[in-house]
C-alpha cells in the first residue's frame, strides 16, 4: 500500500467512524511509515461540534466546535486498519 492510498483509507475510514457526530473539515494533518512495524501512521484531524456550551458560545448564539486529531495506524502490506489513537498536541505557553 502507498502513502496516497494509506492517506484516503485513514479519511474514509474517520468519516464512516465519526459520521454520526456530524464531523466536517475532515484533512490530512501527517503522514509517517513505521518501519519497525510496518504501518502507516496517518494523522486526520476534523471538527466535532462540542456537546457542552461555554458562555461565550451561548452569548453568541453559536455551537463551538473543537479540532480533532486521530492517527489511524493501517498495515502497509494488507491495507488493514489497526487502530484510531488520539492524537494529543503539547500544550501552548504564552
Amino acid at each position: 500500500m502507498e502513502v496516497r492510498e494509506a492517506v484516503q483509507t485513514a479519511k474514509e475510514y474517520i468519516t464512516d467512524l465519526f459520521g454520526d457526530e456530524a464531523i466536517t473539515g475532515v484533512g490530512l494533518e501527517e503522514v509517517d511509515l513505521d518501519l519497525g512495524s510496518s504501518e502507516w501512521k496517518i494523522t486526520i484531524g476534523f471538527y466535532r461540534p462540542l456537546s457542552q456550551r461555554g458562555t461565550l458560545t451561548t452569548v453568541f448564539g453559536k455551537e463551538h466546535e473543537a479540532r480533532s486529531y486521530k492517527v489511524v495506524s493501517i498495515n502497509k502490506q494488507n491495507g488493514h486498519v489497526t487502530s484510531v489513537t488520539d492524537r494529543v498536541l503539547p500544550a501552548v505557553s504564552e
